[in-house]
Formats: C-alpha cells, sequence, structure tokens
C-alpha cells in the first residue's frame, strides 16, 4: 500500500511507546511528531481548556485542546489503518498525503483562542474566525520550519487540509475525514468529552464497530460506512444529540456563557484582535477582568471569573415546540439585535414589574444564526447474500434511520437549543412570575 510504512502508522500496529492519555490510550510519537508536540504552538493549547465554560458546571471537564489533539491525531492512525484496505482509498492517497492529514489532525485546533466558540456565535468585527488564523500559524515561523525539516511537507498544504480549501481529489477526500459527519474530532471530543465531564451520553456508541465499517461512498469522494456500522452510526448521532442536550447547552453552562458573551460586548472597545486570539484562559480571565473594571460588565465578569462563582438564573425558557413564536421571533438574530431587544425588555418589565431590572444584566441566550450541519452520510448495503460477490446499492443514512431524520434534523437546533431569559436571582425570580411575558417579549423583538 503507498502509504503503509508511514512512520505513525507503523508505530501504531506495532504498539511502539508514546504518550499515555484518557481513557487508558497510548498515543504513538515519533521524532517528527515530537518536534511538533513541542512546539511553541501545540504547547499553547495545553493551557487551553476543551470545553471552556463547562466546567464552571462539569468540575471534571477541565481537559485541555492539547489532549483532545492528541485523541484526533491517534483515531486519525486509526483511519488510514483500517482505509488502506480500500483500494480507491489507497489508490488515491499516497504517504505524502497520508502525512499531511497526520499533521493536519495533530495540529487542526492551532487556531483557537480561550473561549473562542461563544464568542465567535457573536459575530463580532473585532474579532476573527479561529479558522482564518490557521493558515499564518502553519505557513509562517516555527511551525512551517518544522513541516518542512523534519516532515518534508509543505505548510500550506496541511493548512489546506484543515481548512477544507484543498480542490484535489485525495485533499477533500482527507478534509471529509477531518470535518464530516463521522470524523476523527467528533469521534475524539464526544467520548472524551462525556469521559471528563462524568457523563455517559458521549461514550455509548460503538467506535470500534464503526471503524471497521468506514469505505468510501460510491463516487470515491467523501467517507460512507458500510451496512454493518448503521447501528454504530445512528448511536453516535444520538450521543451528539444528548451531549448538546445534558452538557453543551445545559442550562447553567449557558448562564454562564451569556455572561461571558454579555461582557464582551461591553468591552468590545478595549479589544486588540491580534492580542486577544493569542491569550490562554487564564490570561483571557486577567485581561477580561480589566477591561471589564468600571464598567457595566464587572460584577457579570466577576461572577465568572472572581473568587466566588455566581451566575444568573433562568427567568424563563422557550422551545420550539412549546413557545415557537418566541423561539422564532429570537433564534438566529445578530448579537447586536439581541443586546437591544433586551434592552428594551428590561424597560417594559421594570415599568410592570415596578423594579429596576437592569439592562446589562438581563440576557438573551438564543440559537446562532449558524445552525448545526445536518448529518448526512451513505451507506453501502449488499444486495445479495453474503456468501457470493453481490453488488452494492448505496442510500443516505437518513433515509434508512428514523432516529436519524428526526435527531440530526428536526429536533436538534429546533429543541436543544433553546431561548432563555437569565438574570440575577432576585430579578430572575421575579420575571419568572410575569404574566404574558411571551407577548412582552414578541412586542420588545419587534419593535
Amino acid at each position: 500500500m503507498p502509504f503503509d510504512r508511514l512512520p505513525e502508522l507503523v508505530a501504531l500496529d506495532c504498539g511502539a511507546d508514546g504518550v499515555r492519555i484518557p481513557p487508558d490510550l497510548t498515543v504513538p510519537v515519533t521524532p517528527r511528531v515530537r518536534s511538533l508536540l513541542d512546539s511553541a504552538a501545540l504547547r499553547r493549547l495545553a493551557r487551553i481548556s476543551q470545553l471552556g465554560l463547562v466546567a464552571v458546571v462539569y468540575p471534571g471537564a477541565a481537559h485541555s485542546r492539547f489532549e483532545h489533539s492528541l485523541g484526533v491525531y491517534r483515531l486519525a492512525l486509526e483511519f488510514l489503518s483500517r482505509l488502506r484496505h480500500d483500494p480507491r482509498f489507497a489508490a488515491a492517497v499516497g504517504e505524502d498525503d497520508a502525512a499531511a492529514f497526520v499533521v493536519a489532525a495533530l495540529v487542526h485546533d492551532i487556531g483557537h483562542w480561550a473561549f473562542c466558540h461563544p464568542l465567535e456565535d457573536m459575530g463580532l468585527a473585532e474579532l476573527p474566525r479561529h479558522e482564518s488564523l490557521v493558515h499564518g500559524l502553519l505557513t509562517r515561523g516555527e511551525l512551517a520550519g518544522i513541516l518542512e525539516q523534519h516532515w518534508q511537507i509543505d505548510p500550506a498544504r496541511v493548512a489546506g487540509l484543515v481548512a477544507g480549501t484543498a480542490t484535489d481529489t485525495a485533499g477533500r477526500l482527507l478534509h471529509s475525514l477531518l470535518s464530516g459527519p463521522i470524523d476523527v474530532d467528533k469521534m475524539d471530543y464526544l467520548a472524551r468529552d462525556s469521559l471528563h465531564a462524568g457523563v455517559p451520553y458521549g461514550r455509548h456508541f460503538d467506535q470500534e464497530r464503526l471503524l471497521s465499517s468506514l469505505c468510501l461512498d460510491e463516487a470515491g469522494a467523501a467517507l460512507a460506512i458500510s451496512e454493518k456500522g448503521r447501528t454504530a452510526a445512528e448511536l453516535m448521532v444520538f450521543a451528539r444529540y444528548v451531549m448538546f442536550s445534558e452538557v453543551y447547552w445545559h442550562h447553567a453552562v449557558r448562564a454562564a456563557t451569556a455572561m461571558l458573551q454579555r461582557s464582551v460586548w461591553l468591552v468590545r472597545a478595549a479589544i486588540d484582535p491580534v492580542r486577544v486570539t493569542r491569550l490562554d484562559d487564564r490570561q483571557f480571565g486577567e485581561w477580561l477582568t480589566a477591561a471589564a473594571a468600571g464598567t457595566g460588565a464587572t460584577d457579570l465578569v466577576d461572577g465568572l471569573f472572581g473568587s466566588t462563582r455566581r451566575l444568573v438564573k433562568r427567568a424563563a425558557t422557550f422551545d420550539a415546540l412549546h413557545h415557537p413564536a418566541v423561539h422564532r421571533a429570537l433564534a438566529g438574530r445578530s448579537y447586536a439585535d439581541t443586546v437591544d431587544i433586551a434592552r428594551r425588555l428590561a424597560d417594559t418589565l421594570s415599568r410592570r414589574l415596578g423594579c429596576g431590572v437592569e439592562a446589562d444584566t438581563l440576557l438573551i441566550d438564543a440559537p446562532p444564526a449558524e445552525r448545526e450541519v445536518e448529518f448526512r452520510l451513505d451507506v453501502r448495503e449488499r444486495t445479495g447474500p453474503r456468501s457470493v460477490a453481490a453488488p452494492h446499492r448505496w442510500r443516505s443514512l437518513a433515509e434508512l434511520s428514523p432516529v436519524v431524520r428526526s435527531l440530526a434534523h428536526e429536533q436538534f437546533d429546533n429543541l436543544v437549543k433553546r431561548v432563555r431569559i437569565f438574570a440575577p436571582a432576585a430579578t430572575a425570580a421575579v420575571i419568572a412570575k410575569c404574566e404574558g411575558l411571551d407577548q412582552i417579549i414578541l412586542d420588545a423583538a419587534h419593535a
């Protein structure tokens, strides 16, 4: 096979010593992998938490993006180990391509900065998307030198695989392994986040079965599975759904997220994008605390990063099933819009309730405009008995599975990602008793 002698794959096959990560995994480390792990860009990921504010609710969820990157790299080797037996994959992907894919898996998160996902959801002009930083980090400076000297790889090739800008067959195919319905990133973070959060939900899919079923789709352009992996794929979709419901969009996690977003909004004039996007978690907390001093964000920031945890509380919750009008009116709005709506809502509630509702601490948490990617995956079905070389047919997993149709398409964004109104505890308790709150919110949204 073209990439059978890839050093990292050989190390995986022979069970070579390496770095140990949870849960009881050995990650093979070759000298050229070590050169990347010891770089400043990768070491910075050890100081950035994978789940950010989730640890406010799940204390064990303090694992780093560095640990996650090691897990993704190991899964990339597992993918290659399985797919090297697929003649079409082996014909399309040479050793240089496989090496670039291994590197891309290891460095795929280098553009991340502290708490970047919830802040990117705000769509601030002052902050770039983390994906936009990857090319520069890979093609200039230390990492570029390592890739050229130790790997003999064009850094731009790795950047293209991470960003999905590669246009050749091998490049598109390998990117689908990094970012697709079933990819090395999702397979690692679901299980790893579940493990560290102390919940079972993200580990209840058969990873081994899924790996053994990997193949290429009918066109040979993207990843697919054989029919034996169908149940494992369904369980992965369900695992993702429940992890969002119970962990990533847990109401207290979203309370902390709303506090962080409003704090950054209030100090956005102080943002230096070059500096902020290079900060780790501790440095970001220190920067935000200093920037918030003397502003309306002071109490919010202190509640997140101060010595005592003080989260805002739920005043109301609206999903698309029970409160479709409110959900529709607020979901997908720009962050600037939600701030304006919150201010109008605070004014109305102050008059209606006869108490002061502070606009800076009345927070609307709504699903962002960018919806989750639908789960599109082809399944290769046999059309005859296993004892003969029967032809195959291809059908989408959603076509075959009512579970996938419901969870991945119909319910995910509308039911898991709810609209919530948060406020300090005493204020939230008063708002929760307000009659006609749905209409008050709709009036504020449409004013």
